[in-house]
């Protein structure tokens, strides 16, 4: 991928998809910006999904594939970006644009105001944010049932062209989107890290959520670098359960850069045990399924 020529950011080119990476500007101070991880990737041979907890990383991606880096987008629903407003969606759909051939990943909030003391070390990017920091929302009211916005987007997401994902979602909520999308036939949808805190789902409960044909399920490698999931947990996740996209969910300046993420993957997949084919699936074939239209 030669950066400078919009022909060359096509995704079937790709050795690798990574469906989340943080760049600036975020909530927190990022390691890189779109372009700089854009051409990290292209190096490597990858292709790479922006993700930001502010909103839409839509404009950015457009604007790296036209310099010719393997580079797409996502929104997050948090309620700074206009909360489970369909017009966020429909906007960051429309600055996506169709030259990737990729869907748009739609984040539910990941902002819920649940109690969570965060391991990593992070700065907020903004005096705004250090002092008042980000309101919460979730994707159920208080009598535990899905709020009627997240059922509109469920709608909408059988039509346009995006994946939806849980975003923080907790186990129960998790359920209840997986629930409601068999209900609907929506033909995506994916776990967004399940393993992480907030959420709280190992193996052995994503072997019936994962079952349905629609779902896919998120394996970062930041919840195994934070010691959210154990070594068993991961591998397990990555055997064995179908439909497995494999991330690094990195960008944080306190954590390892691309390149040690791809290395450090590849000791992590052998002490898994995976064979080249099963690599293959969870780095690129599953995830360009998921994304392709």
């Amino acid at each position: 991928m030669t950066a400078g020529d919009p022909s060359a950011a096509l995704p079937g080119r790709a050795r690798f998809v990574d469906v989340h990476y943080h760049v600036g500007p975020d909530a927190y101070v990022r390691r890189h910006t779109a372009t700089a991880a854009g051409a990290r990737y292209a190096g490597l041979g990858g292709w790479v999904v922006l993700k930001n907890h502010l909103g839409s990383t839509a404009a950015q991606a457009w604007e790296a594939r036209q310099q010719g880096l393997p580079v797409s987008g996502s929104v997050v629903l948090n309620d700074i970006a206009g909360g489970l407003d369909p017009r966020a969606v429909t906007q960051a759909v429309v600055q996506h644009g169709e030259d990737s051939g990729l869907r748009l990943i739609v984040h539910l909030p990941t902002v819920t105001g649940r109690s969570h003391r965060s391991t990593l070390s992070r700065t907020p990017s903004h005096p705004i944010l250090e002092r008042d920091g980000l309101r919460p929302l979730t994707v159920t009211d208080e009598s535990g049932t899905l709020r009627p916005e997240v059922r509109e987007l469920l709608y909408m997401a059988r039509d346009l062209p995006v994946v939806l994902s849980t975003g923080h979602a907790d186990g129960h909520e998790v359920r209840l989107l997986v629930e409601e999308a068999v209900r609907l036939d929506v033909p995506r949808l994916m776990l967004n890290q399940p393993a992480n805190p907030l959420t709280g789902l190992a193996y052995k409960d994503l072997v019936d959520l994962a079952s349905a044909e629609q779902v896919y399920t998120e394996q970062t490698a930041l919840t195994r670098l934070l010691g959210y999931q154990d070594g068993a947990d991961f591998a397990a996740v990555l055997a064995h359960l179908p439909r497995v996209v494999y991330s690094s969910d990195l960008g944080q300046t306190s954590q390892m850069d691309i390149e040690q993420w791809v290395t450090r993957s590849q000791e992590w997949f052998t002490a898994a045990e995976l064979d080249e084919r099963r690599i293959t699936d969870i780095t690129r074939t599953t995830p360009l399924r998921m994304l392709g239209m």
